[in-house]
């Protein structure tokens, strides 16, 4: 008879061969800054999570610098909106000035900067639109103009989520081309079309006005086609590759870890909600689901996760 047992007897020798373990510094923490002043609106279909304004932001980044996470993944919320997404790479446009405003006052605050038009769009696509159909070469240099100008503001990482072909190269040129050669690309690589962002879509404001995202994030299925996507961004220049979701493609994160290139997964929208609901209603113990949770993405091979649940998760992880 093999005792397993023998191992599992006490916390000391459970921890003693623990294989997994989660560092505060694997994790990234989403934010949402909107243009106007005062503002911490609360998001209804994210509990604890918010809009904040530059002028109220340091509510929050207080609390992150304490935490000892990583850094921040940063996500602006304009007022203007237009079809080509101009407020995306304009230097004063919201998401330049709170990168700004940010590292002027938390210099070694890791700052992510989300590279995509949806936000920014009156359509709400993550690209030019002609006819309603979403345009792939057109929306390339949108897009590396707004990530020259996220690293012009100081952001620490490009990260573009939109899933044009060819991005990655396209943005790799730009920030090369202006002097930002040691800026890395953290590339979503595997973001699938998901039905776990509609909770991000109310807190970015970035629902689109017709269709949906099926022409350009991938088909849930594919798992095949998703390493043809990570290969090819890290051949065009990514330093960091990511699947988005995370838990319902622990297959994909698994498979994508023999890559070799740091692996980062989002814990998105929909997966924390479902988990903030079921607390709420005292139908599952929050802090040991997310653990466990947290546990699974990096067991499956992650080696950063980007989570609403980080200020939580770093508060937990220091009482385990």
């Amino acid at each position: 008879m093999k005792r397993f047992r023998r191992l599992r007897a006490n916390a000391q020798l459970r921890a003693l061969v623990r294989e997994t373990h989660i560092h505060k510094t694997d994790l990234l923490y989403p934010i949402f800054v909107a243009e106007g002043e005062d503002i911490k609106n609360p998001i209804p279909s994210m509990p604890n999570i918010y809009q904040y304004s530059i002028d109220r932001v340091d509510e929050l980044l207080r609390e992150i610098v304490e935490s000892g996470i990583s850094g921040i993944l940063i996500f602006g919320i304009p007022k203007h909106k237009d079809e080509l997404a101009s407020s995306a790479y304009d230097e004063n446009g919201i998401t330049q000035r709170a990168i700004r405003y940010i590292k002027g006052r938390y210099p070694d605050l890791l700052v992510v900067a989300d590279v995509c038009l949806c936000e920014y769009t009156s359509h709400g696509h993550c690209g030019v639109v002609k006819e309603q159909h979403i345009l792939n070469d057109e929306t390339l240099p949108l897009l590396s103009t707004m990530a020259v100008s996220l690293a012009f503001a100081g952001a620490d990482i490009i990260a573009p989520s939109d899933m044009m072909d060819g991005r990655v190269a396209a943005i790799r040129a730009a920030l090369d081309e202006n002097g930002f050669v040691e800026v890395p690309i953290m590339a979503y690589s595997a973001k699938f079309a998901s039905g776990y962002y509609s909770p991000f879509r109310d807190a970015a404001e970035s629902a689109p006005c017709f269709g949906d995202r099926k022409t350009y994030q991938m088909d849930i299925s594919n798992g095949r086609e998703a390493l043809r996507e990570i290969e090819d961004d890290i051949s065009e220049g990514a330093d960091f590759v990511m699947v988005k979701p995370a838990l319902a493609y622990l297959d994909i994160i698994k498979e994508a870890s023999r890559f070799g290139y740091p692996l980062v997964a989002y814990n998105v929208s929909g997966e924390y909600s479902m988990v903030k609901a079921a607390a709420q209603n005292g139908w599952i113990d929050e802090k040991r689901i997310v653990l466990e949770n947290l546990t699974a993405i990096k067991r499956a091979g992650a080696d950063i996760i980007i989570t609403y649940h980080a200020l939580d998760a770093a508060k937990w992880l220091e009482e385990e």
